[in-house]
């Protein structure tokens, strides 16, 4: 049986939504403030972000890049992917079981 992966904590939306960002390619804070409201419409204010990083970072699950022009762009990790394709079958779990329970079934008024 495989290891389950911890769950991505408190914040799993921000958590998420920074894991799906780094999956395309490196990027620092700003940008990834910029690549989420583009793909999700959820804009993340700097410090909701930056707690999001470390606690990824402690997990093991993205890790900073050298410094360029002053910003610190991060990579996704091997384990951050892992954590990011479980968590995305999850979602796809529950949007199918929702989808079944919202349309209408014959004969129901």
């Amino acid at each position: 049986m495989a290891r389950r992966q911890p769950d991505l904590g408190r914040f799993t939306d921000v958590a998420l939504l920074v894991l799906v960002s780094l999956a395309e390619g490196d990027k620092h804070g700003y940008r990834m403030i910029q690549d989420i409201e583009e793909f999700s419409g959820t804009t993340l204010e700097p410090g909701t972000l930056y707690g999001a990083l470390m606690r990824l970072e402690e997990r093991g699950w993205i890790e900073p890049l050298p410094m360029a022009e002053r910003r610190r762009p991060y990579r996704i990790t091997p384990g951050g992917r892992e954590a990011l394709a479980e968590q995305l079958a999850t979602l796809r779990r529950i949007e199918e079981a929702g989808s079944k329970r919202v349309r209408p079934s014959w004969g129901v008024v």
